[in-house]
Formats: C-alpha cells, sequence, structure tokens
C-alpha cells in the first residue's frame, strides 16, 4: 500500500453549468492550410466517450461528455483547478438531478471541466444545468517519494491504478511513451494544477513510431523529459504522467490533450506499458 496523506486532504464543493459550445467564425484552419466547418468544444457530447478513440472524429478539440463551466470568472478558476480527475460530481438541477459521474480532465484556454456520465443521465440534461463536484486531490502526497508531485490527481483515481514500487520507484501503468517534442499547444503554462497541454499529431512518421494513432479518450501516458512541477518545461531526466482528456485537433501545434497527474524525475517514476490503463477502466474496478 503505497504511503499517502489521504487522511489530510479536503473535500470541498465546486459547480459549474453545463457550457453551450462556443463559436467565433465558422471556419477552423487545418494543419494543412484547409478551412474547414466542424464540431468543437463545449455542451453535451452524446457519442465521443472515455474509451473511445482519440482520433478520426469529424471534429476539433471535442470534449467527451459533458463540458461545464461557471460564468463567474475566480469561481471558474476554482473549479478547474480544485477538481481532480475521478472526483465524483452530481447534477444538482433539471430532469437529471441525482445523476452521478465523474470528472475526467480539464482543459486549459477554454477552461473547462469534463464530466461522463452514463447514457440514459446524458438523455435529461440540457445545456445550463448545475453539477457539483466532491472536489479532492490537490496536496496529495506520497509520504515515501517526497521527489515526486501529485497534480489534480483523486484518491478514487490512484486507489484503482495499480501502482507499484520497486527499486525505489514508482513503477506506474501507462498506455504510452510520448517524446518532449511531440508536446505542443500549451507549453509555457504557468501552472499545471488545471489545464491540459496537448501531443502534436501533424507528422504521421513520429504517430507511427510511439504509437500515438491509438490512443483512446482517458488514457494514461507518460511524457518523457518534461518537468510539470512549476507549469511546463522541458528538462532532461524528468518525466510527466496524465490522462488524455479530448480528441485530436486540425490545428497546428495541437492534438490530443494532456491534464497532468504525476511528474518527477525519471529514476522515481518507471512507465508500465499497460493497455488496459485507461481512466474509463480504471474507475469502473469494484
Amino acid at each position: 500500500m503505497l504511503k499517502t496523506n489521504r487522511d489530510k486532504l479536503v473535500i470541498q464543493s465546486v459547480m459549474g453549468e453545463i457550457a453551450h459550445p462556443p463559436r467565433s467564425g465558422a471556419y477552423r484552419v487545418n494543419n494543412q492550410g484547409q478551412p474547414l466547418v466542424l464540431p468543437g468544444v463545449g455542451g453535451i457530447v452524446y457519442n465521443v466517450k472515455i474509451g473511445d478513440s482519440a482520433f478520426g472524429w469529424e471534429g476539433d478539440h471535442i470534449e467527451p461528455g459533458v463540458s461545464i463551466k461557471n460564468t463567474e470568472a475566480k469561481y471558474n478558476e476554482a473549479l478547474n483547478t480544485i477538481s481532480c480527475v475521478g472526483n465524483e460530481a452530481k447534477v444538482v438541477s433539471g430532469d437529471a438531478s441525482g445523476a452521478i459521474g465523474y470528472v475526467s480532465g480539464t482543459h486549459g484556454g477554454i477552461e473547462h471541466v469534463m464530466v461522463q456520465f452514463q447514457d440514459k443521465d446524458l438523455e435529461k440534461m440540457v445545456i445550463g444545468d448545475k453539477i457539483q463536484i466532491k472536489a479532492c486531490g490537490q496536496g496529495l502526497k506520497f509520504l515515501d517519494y517526497p521527489e515526486v508531485k501529485c497534480l489534480n490527481l483523486s484518491d478514487e483515481l490512484l486507489e484503482k491504478w495499480e501502482i507499484t514500487e520497486k527499486d525505489s520507484a514508482l513503477h506506474v501503468p501507462v498506455c504510452a511513451t510520448v517524446p518532449a517534442y511531440l508536446m505542443g499547444s500549451g507549453v509555457g503554462s504557468s501552472s499545471m494544477h488545471s489545464g491540459d497541454y496537448d501531443i502534436m499529431t501533424s507528422d504521421d512518421a513520429a504517430m507511427e513510431e510511439f504509437g500515438i494513432g491509438k490512443l483512446r479518450l482517458g488514457d494514461l501516458v507518460m511524457i518523457i523529459d518534461h518537468d510539470t512541477r512549476y507549469g511546463v518545461a522541458y528538462r532532461k531526466g524528468y518525466v510527466s504522467v496524465g490522462v488524455i482528456v479530448h480528441s485530436d485537433c486540425i490545428q497546428s501545434g495541437h492534438g490530443p490533450g494532456v491534464c497532468m497527474l504525476l511528474t518527477g524525475k525519471a529514476e522515481h517514476i518507471k512507465p508500465v506499458i499497460d493497455d488496459g490503463a485507461n481512466i474509463g477502466t480504471l474507475l469502473l474496478k469494484k
């Protein structure tokens, strides 16, 4: 059993409303210079879910499930910062009141929190419905590994992740490893305690070499030589582990977004390649 400070973590309510998809102009230009009209972020997405491929959808930056936001800027910052992947979410208004789901990640730039619900509950929801989250996880620490920093990681997810200890390191199940040079939009962010940053997908050879095209929404991945303790930085000998939170993107410098969960020196965090390392699979475990 990993020793953590979970008994000291605070559980605090935060709330947002299902956000209407935004738009500024009809066209988006892809990395080949073609103008396209496609669905984007926000709203209730009925047919793109955690566990589905992150690729092939006729859309751009698609957020699976329900995207929520608080209309008050400072409250929305709290919603995005304090919510952690795996936290329980509950619908508290409208026909779907009482439905329970879980947080699957945060999306920077648009500043949305994504929440996953069962199909029967999605059908009862409308834009504007309020969703309250039992936010807990920021401040989580591994007591025997002070060099490893947790970000956006709930106790609910950690319990089921099956991280093991061996040779003074945490051995972490992930679906893939990603080289530093493939990370794009979001690099330079001042904090990874909310938001995400993207795996660039415009190079077909790199996609094939690292198995990027096989990634699913909710997959856990390790980024090599990136330090996300205090923002995002290339730093040799560090690694960062996160979850794929939105679909591939058509724009240059973009791709599937990764919300951070762990970061630290590579000597303390070792990848264990496991095709089942997906939050949708893990969080359903009894």
